[in-house]
């Protein structure tokens, strides 16, 4: 399977303005996930898609392609579906532009499942919450799975109820944004009709849970922090002071 990562980055973030460009260790948050994810030894190419200037300059500075697509969509994975119209691909992995700790392990982790599964439409990756600040946070997005592994809800509310043990015996997990999508169902998604689940807790993920696809979530033991507030950036910068992968590029 042809397989392609795509990274979608707007200066517009209502939380955060121009986190794409803000500078973690002296490189762009941007070029931090772009060079990242170019490692993985699952893909073919690694795009950026944006609809702004600033953002595609800079990835030109260090070397990225990047595609243009329309300043109007709300959702990631639809601005993803506009860069990748004309691009020859089986699957189509959406790397959101907040997490610049992915580790290139966790995109092979991600598409291993389609190899084995005709079905499968679109994969997400969890990870198990060990922070009660994160579990409370609307920031972090919660997930509730199947005996399956699939999803069934994603909410950034606190889910699932904590049991009268408290937090630390609650299995709670987060979703870690790298979402490989097959590249039909990404061309669905596209067409389909924005759900009210979707727009309330703003979770792009819901769009097809809530038209009957199967989302599968695939655990990584990677810990990865998403930068959606300038506190998020300095507890990022902290964590990524000791990380080896960055000595690779």
């Amino acid at each position: 399977m042809k397989t392609i990562a795509v990274i979608p980055a707007r200066m517009g973030s209502s939380r955060f303005p121009g986190k794409p460009l803000a500078m973690i260790l002296g490189r762009t948050m941007i070029e931090h996930i772009y060079r990242r994810v170019s490692m993985s030894k699952s893909l073919e190419a690694t795009y950026i898609a944006t609809c702004d200037e600033e953002i595609k300059q800079a990835a030109q500075n260090f070397g990225a392609p990047v595609i243009m697509t329309a300043n109007t969509h709300e959702r990631a994975s639809d601005r993803v579906a506009e860069a990748t119209a004309q691009i020859d691909a089986d699957l189509i992995v959406m790397v959101q532009g907040d997490e610049p700790m992915t580790h290139p392990k966790m995109i092979d982790t991600a598409v291993a499942p389609f190899k084995d599964d005709l079905q499968l439409d679109c994969v997400n990756l969890v990870k198990s919450i060990d922070n009660e600040a994160d579990f409370y946070s609307t920031n972090t997005i919660k997930v509730i799975m199947n005996q399956s592994g699939d999803a069934l809800y994603m909410s950034r509310q606190p889910i699932p109820t904590l049991n009268k043990l408290g937090f630390e015996h609650t299995l709670a997990h987060k979703q870690v944004c790298i979402i490989p999508f097959r590249r039909a169902t990404l061309i669905d998604y596209s067409r389909l009709p924005p759900t009210p689940l979707e727009k309330l807790e703003s979770v792009d993920m819901l769009r097809l849970l809530e038209h009957g696809y199967r989302v599968k979530m695939v655990k990584t033991e990677f810990d990865t922090q998403a930068v959606d507030t300038e506190d998020d950036l300095i507890r990022v910068a902290k964590l990524m002071e000791s990380d080896l992968l960055i000595a690779s590029y």
